[in-house]
C-alpha cells in the first residue's frame, strides 16, 4: 500500500511537471491553457514516435486525432445556409445569411482560409465551421471557406495554387452574382498558415491585370509570414510558448516545402540565411526587425545572423525565399498595391513579430494598416470559442476581429 502511494505521488509529480508551463501573469485561464498545451504536446510527441517507427506520417495521424476532437464540439447554430461547392477544382464551403433580406440585396463577403501549419484542420471541421457560420451571421455576409490540400500528401505550391484558383473563380462576375455578393466589398482573411496564404494570394491578385474585382480589405490573424529569421524577439521570447513552439513551426515549414528533417536544427540557428548564403542577402532589409519593430517589442534581444552556416539548405529548398510562400519578402512596389489591412497579433506567440514587421512594411509602402495587439492572448486562440475549448481569449479576439470587419467592409 505504501509503495502504491509513493508510485502514485511520483506519477502525479511527473504529470504536474509535464503540464506546468511558465506563462505571463496577464494570461487569463492559465491552468486551462497549460492543460490544453500539455495535451497537444503529448499528442504531437506520440505522433512523432509513430512516425519514427515507420508506421505512417505524423501529420496524418495528428490530423485524424484533431478531427476526433473536433467531433466533440457543438455544431454551428443560427440562420445561416451552408453549402459545399467546387471552385475550379477546389473544395469550398459557402455560408450565406439565410434571411428574407439576404435574398434581395447584395452582400459583403469574406474569403476565409483556415490555419493548421498547411497540414492540419479543415474548413469542414467544427472549429472553422463554427467560426465561419458565426461570421456570416454576425456580419450578414457571404463567407467562402477554402478547403485546400494538405501536407503530407501535397506540398508548396499546391496550397497556394488551390487558394488562388478558388479565389479567382469566386471573383468572376457571374459567380459573385450567383451568391448575391457586392463586388466592391470583398475581403480576404485567414489565421496562422491561412494568414500566410491570404497575404500571398492578395499579393498575387493585386498583380493580375485581368481581375475585374479585387479586394477591399485583407485581415490577417496571427499570420506566419517569414521563414528567414527564427530568432526574432517573439521567437526567442516564446520559443516554448503554448500551442505553437519554435521547433514545431520550423518543422511545419520544412514539411510544407517537402524538405529534409535534418535541416530543422540548423534552421533554428538561422544557418539557412547566414551571411555566407548569397541568395538571402538581398532580402535582409525586409526582415530586419531591429528597424521594423518598436523598442517595446525588441527589448534586449540580439539579432542572430551567423557569419557562416549551411548554404545547401537554400539550394535544396529555394522556396524558403519564394515570395508566394514568404509574403514578408515582397518588395515595396508589390506591398504598395495591397488593400487596407488588419493584422491581429498576440504577445504569447512566436509569430507576433511576423505580423508586426509586415504591418510596418505595409505602412511604409503607403497602405492603411490596423494592428490589433493582445497582450494576454496566445497563438490560435480565436477559434477556441466552442466547447470543450472555449477560452475567454477566443471570444475577445473574435469579437474584435468581427468589429473591425463590420466597420470597414
Amino acid at each position: 500500500m505504501k509503495s502504491a502511494l509513493v508510485l502514485l505521488a511520483g506519477c502525479l509529480a511527473l504529470t504536474a511537471y509535464y503540464v506546468y508551463l511558465p506563462l505571463p501573469s496577464t494570461v487569463s485561464e492559465p491552468w486551462y491553457l497549460m492543460v490544453l498545451d500539455a495535451t497537444f504536446r503529448f499528442v504531437q510527441q506520440s505522433c512523432d514516435f509513430y512516425h519514427y517507427l515507420g508506421l505512417g506520417h505524423h501529420s496524418t495521424l495528428l490530423n485524424s486525432i484533431v478531427g476526433c476532437l473536433e467531433g466533440l464540439t457543438m455544431p454551428p447554430a443560427g440562420p445561416v445556409k451552408i453549402t459545399d461547392a467546387i471552385f475550379d477544382g477546389v473544395e469550398v464551403r459557402v455560408y450565406q445569411p439565410d434571411t428574407l433580406v439576404s435574398q434581395k440585396t447584395l452582400h459583403r463577403s469574406v474569403i476565409y482560409i483556415h490555419g493548421g501549419g498547411w497540414a492540419l484542420l479543415s474548413t469542414k471541421g467544427r472549429f472553422y465551421n463554427y467560426l465561419c457560420a458565426t461570421m456570416a451571421e454576425s456580419l450578414d455576409a457571404v463567407v467562402v471557406s477554402i478547403d485546400y490540400r494538405l501536407v503530407p500528401d501535397f506540398h508548396f505550391p499546391a496550397q497556394f495554387d488551390d487558394v488562388l484558383r478558388a479565389t479567382k473563380h469566386f471573383l468572376l462576375p457571374e459567380v459573385l452574382a450567383q451568391y448575391s455578393v457586392d463586388p466592391t466589398r470583398i475581403a480576404i482573411s485567414g489565421d496562422s498558415a491561412g494568414g500566410n496564404l491570404a497575404a500571398a494570394v492578395s499579393q498575387e491578385i493585386s498583380q493580375e491585370e485581368n481581375i475585374t474585382n479585387g479586394f477591399k480589405l485583407q485581415a490577417l490573424i496571427y499570420p506566419v509570414l517569414q521563414s528567414f529569421d527564427f530568432n526574432t524577439p517573439s521567437y526567442q521570447q516564446n520559443k516554448l510558448s503554448p500551442i505553437l513552439a519554435r521547433s514545431v513551426m520550423v518543422q511545419f515549414w520544412v514539411e510544407y516545402f517537402n524538405g529534409s528533417y535534418d535541416f530543422v536544427q540548423p534552421m533554428l540557428m538561422n544557418y539557412h540565411t547566414s551571411l555566407d548564403v548569397s541568395e538571402a542577402n538581398s532580402f535582409r532589409d525586409q526582415v530586419d526587425w531591429t528597424f521594423l519593430l518598436p523598442s517595446r517589442f525588441r527589448k534586449n534581444y540580439k539579432l542572430v545572423s551567423p557569419t557562416t552556416g549551411k548554404p545547401e539548405i537554400i539550394q535544396n529548398i529555394p522556396a524558403l525565399l519564394d515570395v508566394r510562400a514568404v509574403p514578408l519578402l515582397a518588395n515595396k512596389e508589390l506591398l504598395r498595391q495591397q488593400p487596407k489591412t488588419y493584422i491581429m497579433t498576440c504577445e504569447i506567440d512566436i509569430l507576433r513579430d511576423d505580423g508586426l514587421m509586415y504591418a510596418k512594411r505595409l505602412e511604409k509602402a503607403g497602405v492603411e494598416v490596423t494592428v490589433d495587439h493582445f497582450e494576454d492572448c496566445f497563438h490560435g486562440c480565436m477559434v477556441f470559442t466552442v466547447w470543450p475549448l472555449n477560452f475567454s481569449a477566443g471570444f475577445q479576439t473574435r469579437d474584435s476581429y468581427f468589429k473591425w470587419l463590420n466597420e470597414n467592409l
